[in-house]
């Protein structure tokens, strides 16, 4: 039995298209994986810890091999559960909206935590920067009001595609497919979301 994590980062709930479309993919993946776990992180209503100065010195104290003070060691707790909670999955689905070209705050932030020497990615001087979460496929689905995606004329936009790819592919991951649901803000949305939803239960069905 493998397990799915759903990484919710729309606040819009039933008016989110990320959303629709990602309750599509599960539903797909469910028929075929019966017997799979699902499990989804909203972030919205996820307790997510500020990565305050406790928690950055707590980071370099690793990176330069030091011990953690009392405080350090509370915060690194508090890190330690979101990674392990991430790297305990089997599948990964992330359901996001584009915001100022970017991603939503709430999952940069998420984003933040999880990025952790000896957590998700190590260091040396010999080897660089080694992602560490390896052998798990990733399917992020991008919903998006303009058309921002190849041939739209508009890819310089697209600062949410390659920041994604960029970060998880630093984190060790190597099977990153996409689902763009894009324009959402055109005439044609109803129309856009559920070509969106037939892409996404081909991906399903074989994910």
């Amino acid at each position: 039995m493998a397990t799915l994590l759903h990484i919710q980062s729309s606040p819009r709930g039933d008016r989110s298209a990320s959303i629709a479309v990602a309750k599509h993919f599960i539903a797909t993946y469910q028929a075929t994986n019966g017997s799979d776990r699902i499990e989804t992180l909203d972030l919205w209503e996820a307790a997510l810890p500020e990565f305050d100065g406790d928690t950055i010195n707590a980071k370099y104290a690793v990176l330069n091999g030091q011990e953690h003070t009392p405080e350090q060691v509370a915060a690194w707790d508090a890190v330690v559960k979101i990674a392990d909670q991430f790297k305990s999955a089997d599948k990964i689905l992330l359901s996001l909206p584009v915001w100022n070209f970017s991603i939503p705050y709430k999952l940069k932030h998420y984003i933040d935590i999880l990025a952790q020497p000896g957590l998700t990615f190590s260091f040396s001087p010999e080897e660089g920067y080694k992602g560490l979460v390896i052998g798990k496929p990733l399917v992020v689905i991008h919903a998006r009001g303009g058309a921002y995606g190849p041939g739209s004329g508009a890819e310089s936009y697209d600062q949410q595609s390659a920041y994604i790819k960029q970060i998880f592919g630093f984190l060790g991951f190597t099977d990153i497919r996409e689902i763009l649901v894009e324009p959402t803000l055109s005439p044609t949305k109803d129309e856009t979301v559920e070509a969106a939803k037939l892409f996404a239960a081909k991906l399903a069905a074989e994910f």
